[in-house]
């Protein structure tokens, strides 16, 4: 280290251990993978996924931001005496239409750890 890099007080800046990384392009880097993740994130959002149960006779549409669009129940299985079958068949196409979002952002963001970036940032 130089004399002026060592010594902070005097206005010099001090100088990192060689192999140290550069905190300020870190974050910089941190902060273009949250712009990358929340673009994909608004990205899947905006795609439908439609999970279904029953051979299609009870259809579920999602957006990725998991906000339910619709619920499609075919005639043919509304019978006042099977309504826990009926029950049964939506829940299995709620969680289908789920897993089917889920996937899509998984895709989106391309494997990356979301978690771990809010993490790093300090989100909840």
């Amino acid at each position: 280290m130089t004399s002026e890099g060592s010594d902070a007080g005097s206005g010099g800046v001090p100088e990192f251990p060689e192999g140290m990384p550069d905190l300020g392009e870190l974050m910089s880097q941190v902060f273009q993978a949250r712009e990358a993740v929340e673009s994909a994130q608004r990205s899947a959002a905006a795609q439908v996924v439609e999970g279904s149960a029953g051979g299609g006779a009870v259809r579920v549409q999602v957006t990725g931001g998991l906000e339910f669009r619709s619920v499609t129940i075919s005639p043919s299985v509304i019978d006042p005496d099977e309504a826990e079958l009926l029950g049964d068949l939506v829940l299995a196409a709620v969680r289908d239409a789920t897993e089917k979002a889920s996937a899509l952002n998984e895709e989106a963001l391309g494997g990356f750890n979301l978690d771990a970036l809010r993490g790093l940032l300090g989100d909840e």
